[in-house]
């Protein structure tokens, strides 16, 4: 199957590495495929090499890509399946569909948000959601508050089988995300300021860049823990942190799934989320001491203080979180139900067979 997966975006964070990560699975099952969108080199290498890349930094490059692709014009075979991200994508089909015949369009669902939650309201919500004929949602929290009716498919990562025990991991509590308002690295730094950790030798490092790194940093000073706290800005080597790391502190309490909690399941890197949104699905039951109260970093601290004093609690959770991200949150298990998605839709949009009138039996 020839698939082309579109997403408005020079970036690569959470959205842009579900993408890479999705093409790169179904490339390797034998389809063919594009990316529209993504940065240059990070979405290529996370993509792989049989993926095709093209640039496509706004709305208008994304409908341009789909034209192209689907006219047959970029010299290759159009997509039998158009797979978006995003609004902005939804919208550049609906535009593109107005110049050349599209196939059928499919759009994941990243965050647990209905259209038109933006500035542009309704009008955008209308047109973005004119071409879609299925929607994905990575969560069951996710499809329980988008409009329309979703397949809920968990997007996965890889494997890992370099994973050390506790007892040789650093006295490290890790925070690898965006430093953006709605992430709250304000509470991961509360907790762990209030875990007491930094005067037992921890360090809290936070991978990550954004509006928020001044305030950060700021916060840790005024915490009087600043000089426990490394703030690394932006990284292209977290599963190396995410190795050596003890712990992983997750407190944004409106995560869709939680990409980066996975990752560090499959990392063998016991978690502590905050008890809301996706989290609960990824996290849910391995280990009392894996969530706590969203907003409240006091109930934070006292988890990771708990497990940093018990290596052995680690251990035996992080070889419960790596069981189910085996299981449940692989690619190549993600791969297999959009696939599932991708022909139930063309199915759909199959020709009816020509109506026969049944021939007469001879007596």
């Amino acid at each position: 199957m020839r698939i082309l997966h579109a997403v408005r975006s020079d970036g690569f964070a959470g959205v842009e590495r579900h993408v890479a990560t999705l093409a790169r699975a179904q490339a390797s099952a034998g389809h063919d495929l594009v990316v529209v969108g993504g940065a240059a080199g990070p979405t290529t290498r996370a993509a792989g090499p049989a993926v095709r890349h093209r640039l496509a930094a706004t709305t208008a490059d994304v409908v341009r890509a789909l034209v192209a692709e689907a006219s047959g014009r970029s010299g290759e075979p159009p997509p039998h399946v158009v797979h978006v991200h995003m609004t902005a994508a939804e919208v550049a089909a609906t535009l593109a569909g107005l110049r050349v015949r599209l196939p059928p369009v499919v759009s994941t669902r990243h965050f647990a948000l209905p259209r038109g939650s933006g500035p542009a309201g309704r009008a955008v919500a209308a047109v973005a959601r004119r071409r879609v004929a299925a929607q994905v949602a990575i969560s069951e929290h996710v499809a329980a508050r988008v409009d329309g009716a979703s397949v809920v498919v968990r997007p996965g990562v890889a494997p890992r089988h370099d994973a050390l025990p506790a007892a040789a991991r650093d006295r490290v509590v890790l925070m690898a995300q965006r430093l953006e308002p709605e992430k709250r690295t304000d509470l991961g730094v509360r907790a762990f300021a209030d875990s007491g950790l930094a005067d037992r030798r921890w360090r809290l490092q936070v991978a990550g860049d954004g509006s928020q790194a001044a305030a950060t940093r700021a916060l840790a000073d005024e915490l009087g823990v600043g000089h426990a706290v490394d703030l690394l800005g932006a990284r292209d080597d977290v599963e190396s942190l995410m190795r050596r790391a003890s712990l992983l502190l997750a407190p944004c309490p409106v995560e869709g799934l939680g990409l980066t909690v996975v990752e560090g399941m499959a990392a063998g890197l016991p978690v502590v989320a905050a008890g809301a949104g996706g989290h609960l699905e990824t996290l849910g039951g391995l280990d009392p001491l894996a969530l706590y109260p969203p907003g409240e970093p006091g109930q934070a601290a006292t988890r990771l203080a708990r497990l940093a004093t018990d290596p052995a609690r680690r251990d035996a959770y992080a070889r419960a979180a790596q069981a189910r991200q085996r299981h449940e949150f692989t690619p190549g298990r993600q791969a297999a139900d959009v696939l599932a998605v991708y022909r139930a839709v063309l199915e759909r949009a199959a020709p009816a067979p020509a109506h026969r009138t049944p021939a007469r039996e001879v007596p």
